[in-house]
């Protein structure tokens, strides 16, 4: 096992923990030569705020526990492809290389474009694929999941629907 996937393993920890809070597994790590330094996991909807994702989260902690928001010298490992929000962050930090596990599927991620846009005098080297099938799988397990859940709940109240309604087309 390469250090890269030892250090996604870590992070796919934190994808579990927020799988068992009920959150988007989602997890990063942010580490500084090699050492995790502060972790990350999606809390979006613990806490009802939109920024709360497992890369702001894991950057903030880095960012107080070094007392700079520079940390050009730290990497972060994080279990899916990043939003443009994160990579905003990750730019921000100056965060120099990012590994990332599955691929986003559904949204536009943006990572190439922003990676190397330059933006705030700043580029991201950056590798897909990490562990990709185990973090695809983590997302796939929730989201397969969540589906169910739904499709129950909906057939459950159909069913309340249907006791409570009265026949009124009886003659008595």
């Amino acid at each position: 096992m390469t250090e890269q996937e030892k250090l996604m393993k870590k992070a796919l920890a934190c994808a579990q923990k927020a799988l068992s809070e009920g959150e988007v597994p989602i997890g990063a790590v942010v580490t500084l030569h090699g050492k995790v330094i502060a972790r990350g996991h999606n809390r979006r909807t613990k806490k009802q705020i939109a920024t709360a994702h497992a890369e702001v989260e894991a950057i903030e902690k880095a960012c107080k526990k070094l007392g700079s928001w520079r940390i050009p010298e730290c990497e972060i490992y994080v279990t899916l492809e990043p939003c443009p929000m994160c990579m905003g962050a990750i730019l921000n930090a100056r965060i120099p290389k990012l590994y990332f596990g599955a691929y986003e599927q559904k949204g536009l991620a943006m990572t190439e474009q922003l990676a190397k846009a330059n933006l705030l005098n700043h580029t991201v080297e950056y590798e897909g694929g990490v562990l990709g099938e185990e973090c695809s799988a983590i997302l796939t397990q929730f989201f397969t999941g969540m589906r169910k859940k739904q499709k129950e709940e909906k057939k459950a109240a159909k069913q309340e629907e249907t006791v409570e309604k009265p026949d009124n087309n009886k003659r008595i």
